[in-house]
């Protein structure tokens, strides 16, 4: 740990930050309020993302990621985690990988915090200017979900609390389902123009509200 050099990559408040969807602009018949909207898009924009990577079998690195983030490491396939008080979440990439999305301007001290209570081999990466995330909510939530990925979303087959990764609008996305009528994006920044986008037009016919 002494060894290592960190620093902190985020601008603060001297500098004026931009999320990738920045320039974006609508092009569809756009609803001028959430009331009555079948489908809400909206950026959840400048969080901090960070890929952790160890061995699942540890119980040491089990042991200190839960001491770390006060979440248990999710060990399967789908698996999803989330402190909804804290604004945090840790979700199962691959078998030794963990995506872990935090409050903007807490990526820094996470890190620190992760770095302090896990040794041995592991990997702490700060991936939060590289993709951010896009929340579909509403009744009508779901459709949109089905006219751009072939996975499964049924209630059956995606219940809250699961986040896969897929194919997505030509593209690929991290599919999180947060709760019965929300459902989270991750996106990565060369391609969220492009999603965003997709999105909205696929949302059009439901009665879509942009939200800013």
């Amino acid at each position: 740990m002494s060894k290592l050099a960190m620093f902190d990559v985020n601008p603060g408040a001297g500098v004026r930050s931009e999320s990738p969807l920045a320039a974006s602009r609508v092009a569809v018949a756009a609803l001028a309020s959430a009331q009555g909207a079948g489908v809400v898009v909206r950026e959840r924009a400048f969080l901090g993302h960070l890929i952790l990577r160890g061995d699942a079998a540890d119980a040491a690195f089990r042991a200190g990621v839960e001491q770390a983030l006060g979440l248990a490491l999710p060990l399967k396939a789908g698996g999803l985690v989330r402190d909804e008080g804290a604004g945090t979440s840790l979700q199962w990439l691959s078998p030794d990988e963990w995506l872990l999305i935090v409050p903007g301007g807490h990526e820094f001290d996470t890190e620190r915090r992760l770095r302090e209570c896990l040794s041995g081999h592991f990997a702490v990466m700060n991936v939060s200017g590289a993709q951010t995330v896009l929340e579909l909510s509403g009744p009508a939530a779901r459709e949109v979900l089905m006219k751009c990925t072939p996975y499964d979303v049924h209630p059956r087959h995606f219940p809250v609390g699961k986040g896969v990764s897929t194919v997505f609008a030509k593209s690929t996305a991290l599919i999180r389902r947060v709760a019965e009528q929300r459902w989270e994006l991750v996106i990565r920044r060369s391609f969220a123009d492009y999603l965003y986008r997709w999105v909205v037009d696929a949302s059009e016919e439901f009665g879509v509200f942009v939200a800013r």
